[in-house]
């Protein structure tokens, strides 16, 4: 192989449009832009959403609520979920994603626990809140909690 003999992959590149060279092309006289008018022009045409001078829809239609930009997301777990851990381990947000069980995006870091289920093992639970029942059956089941 030599550089003078490299070419294109078959098919991989298109000849342009070749405008006004006759009838027999099929785009000649006009080439392909119909008669006269603003799309028949250098330029011509309107800009995206222009709707003729009438009130565009995107103006037309109310606009409702908005984003809180001081929301705070937290991924959530119950009680249940905490069961696969063995006794005495220490739970975190780090730990319970690498586990697989929080399945969070990555913008999101931190954690509430919640009281579902139940809770037989002692863990030291890490967790930015709790919810009163998930702190009581923590307790209840000889754990400690961490607010973070």
């Amino acid at each position: 192989m030599r550089i003078n003999t490299l070419q294109p992959a078959p098919n991989s590149k298109k000849s342009t449009k070749r405008l006004g060279r006759g009838i027999g092309s099929g785009l000649g006289k006009q080439s392909g832009k119909g008669a006269k008018g603003q799309w028949a022009r250098s330029g011509g045409g309107v800009r995206p959403g222009f709707e003729g001078g009438v009130m565009p829809l995107t103006r037309r239609i109310p606009k409702r609520g908005f984003t809180n930009k001081f929301r705070v997301e937290h991924a959530i777990i119950n009680l249940d979920q905490l069961e696969k851990f063995e006794n005495g381990a220490v739970v975190d947000f780090d730990i319970l994603r690498n586990a697989g069980i929080i399945n969070a995006p990555h913008n999101i870091t931190r954690l509430h626990v919640l009281g579902k289920g139940k809770l037989t093992k002692q863990l030291t639970v890490k967790a930015n809140k709790f919810s009163k029942s998930a702190e009581e059956a923590i307790k209840a089941a000889g754990g400690k909690i961490e607010v973070v």
